[in-house]
């Protein structure tokens, strides 16, 4: 038998050791924090996923999830167009769907080192060292899905770790009249907000910022007043909002830089294989799909079908070819977006363009799976 480790037990992870088990393949996941958790995030699953966590018998119908159709987008100064989207999706905050996977995945025998730390990882005579805060373990494959940004990737050595970047993530539970079947996109200057209604009558709102606007004024709460709310959308969420959550949840430098999806033979997936602009808004769907690919893959080289070489091969190229257009699409559009004339005439050519609207929706967003 292969011993199978998976490092971080978000989506990406989770999703894998299920597939991996259900097949007869052993795996334990090591997971820093523990259930249930709060994660900086959209919270919105693009309904390319849907056939897929249907069939797997992973979506979480008792959750009476919203279901999103429309896309509600304003510029700086406050102009919105509002489409409809092709496929749509639903609302879902990471505290529920993590948990939710965590316990069917331990129900169905998926071992799990919870509040466990990787601090090193390391490949020699064709197996791995993992080095965690109790201990070493051995593993014939790792899978690396430790997030946006992970003390493995220092480790590791991957390039773009040196690359400093200048985008953080902020994140809050409210309770608004926020319409359930529409995901808002509210831009400001340096950053955009993304709201979405979750389960519980719960909406999300999470927004990206580059660092000069947090610097600038000093800590959050006055950069909200002083930089968001210049957007009268996104005022008037914050002002007729209850918030849930104490203080918002945080994470600093985010990085869009390329990354690759095999790593010193650690197979990357999730937002550590490549983490599209928040502005896409696709972010989980691309999660769940590269963890079907993966478990795939992996299952094949432990029935003896593929070698380690094959397998990686195998991944990195559907890897790049089911997300690396999308990748580079959101990178752009992103650029251009936070530019506050270009997110004017954006929402200009949305209203009188629906070919191009259409565009922007399906550069994001790849098909159902």
């Amino acid at each position: 038998m292969r011993k199978i480790v998976i490092i971080g037990g978000g989506l990406a992870g989770l999703i894998s050791a299920i597939q991996l088990i259900r097949a007869g393949v052993h795996c334990t996941i090591f997971e820093k924090k523990s259930y249930p958790l709060h994660r900086v995030c959209g919270e919105y699953v693009s309904n390319e996923a849907l056939p897929f966590l249907r069939t797997a018998g992973l979506y979480p119908q008792q959750l009476k999830l919203p279901q999103i159709k429309f896309l509600e987008f304003s510029s700086v100064a406050g102009d919105t167009v509002k489409l409809r989207l092709n496929l749509g999706g639903f609302g879902i905050s990471r505290y529920s769907f993590d948990n939710y996977l965590y316990v069917t995945a331990k129900r169905e025998g998926v071992t799990f080192q919870i509040n466990t730390e990787v601090t090193a990882v390391n490949f020699k005579d064709d197996q791995f060292e993992v080095e965690t805060s109790f201990g070493k373990t051995y593993a014939d494959v790792v899978i690396g899905a430790f997030g946006k940004r992970s003390k493995l990737d220092i480790q590791q050595h991957r390039s773009f770790v040196g690359k400093r970047s200048p985008w953080v993530g902020v994140k809050y539970h409210v309770r608004s009249e926020h319409s359930g079947d529409v995901i808002s996109l509210h831009n400001f200057q340096n950053g955009y907000c993304g709201v979405c209604n979750v389960e519980d009558g719960i909406t999300n709102l999470c927004y990206l910022t580059h660092r000069d606007n947090l610097r600038n004024s000093g800590e959050i709460h006055q950069m909200e007043q002083e930089i968001l709310f210049r957007n009268p959308h996104i005022k008037r969420l914050f002002n007729d909002s209850t918030f849930i959550f104490s203080k918002p949840e945080v994470i600093n430098e985010i990085s869009f830089e390329t990354k690759s999806p095999v790593e010193n033979h650690i197979l990357m997936a999730g937002d550590a294989a490549g983490m599209i602009a928040p502005v896409c808004g696709n972010g989980m769907a691309m999660a769940i799909q590269a963890a079907k690919i993966l478990s795939e893959l992996v299952i094949k080289h432990c029935t003896g079908q593929s070698s380690r070489q094959n397998l990686e091969a195998d991944y990195e190229d559907s890897w790049k070819k089911s997300f690396g257009f999308r990748l580079w699409f959101g990178r752009n559009l992103q650029h251009l977006f936070l530019q506050r004339e270009i997110s004017a005439m954006a929402v200009k050519l949305a209203r009188s363009s629906k070919l191009m609207s259409n565009l922007i929706v399906r550069g994001t967003h790849g098909k159902p799976f």
